[in-house]
């Protein structure tokens, strides 16, 4: 029985596959802002849910001393 050779090289990712074709399809400066817009936007998710979980810590402390 022989054995079956192991491959070398890994599987790329479905991230590695995107941002291939996205340097086939966008400029540098297009990539960038594009980047750039995602990042603004999972800040802006952040900053959201630590807004949230500060009313819900605002609402217990004045219920508490109500």
């Amino acid at each position: 029985m022989q054995a079956v050779p192991v491959r070398a090289t890994a599987l790329p990712s479905v991230t590695d596959a995107l941002r291939a074709v996205e340097s086939l399809l966008l400029s540098s400066g297009q990539r960038t802002a594009r980047r750039n817009a995602w990042t603004a936007v999972l800040e802006d998710r952040r900053r959201a849910k630590d807004r949230v979980e500060s009313e819900y810590v605002l609402e217990a402390v004045a219920d508490h001393h109500s």
